[in-house]
């Protein structure tokens, strides 16, 4: 598979997880999760083969709120398994004002692709 095809699938909530698994079995070069909005918890999430995690709450009119030691279990599964990991957004009606600070910091990490190795080497990438 060429470097240029990332494929992602969106899970919400443990009724979801089994998306990952169908995501694992494409071919794609990068393969990511998009947990956003997350709407649950979701503990011992499967990281094996998945290069990214972007989480983030809901935003707009009727935004479901997302709880902080959600997205922190998740970015403590990710760092434990050196999966890079975004943090978006709390949502909420005015995301701006809500901001995108999780424990006193922005989480911008990105996967940077090798096609001659894998598992993904990542870094940071500053705002």
């Amino acid at each position: 598979m060429t470097p240029n095809v990332w494929m992602g699938v969106s899970v919400e909530n443990q009724d979801y997880t089994f998306r990952i698994d169908h995501l694992r079995r494409t071919r794609a070069f990068v393969k990511f999760l998009s947990l956003e909005p997350l709407l649950g918890p979701l503990p011992n999430l499967d990281l094996h083969d998945i290069d990214w995690v972007i989480v983030g709450g809901e935003s707009g009119p009727g935004a479901r709120p997302i709880a902080e030691e959600w997205a922190i279990d998740i970015r403590d599964q990710c760092l434990a398994s050196r999966v890079p990991f975004f943090f978006k957004q709390w949502g909420g009606v005015r995301k701006k004002r809500s901001g995108r600070l999780l424990q006193g910091r922005t989480w911008d990490e990105v996967p940077i692709p090798e096609p001659t190795y894998q598992p993904v080497i990542y870094q940071a990438v500053v705002v």
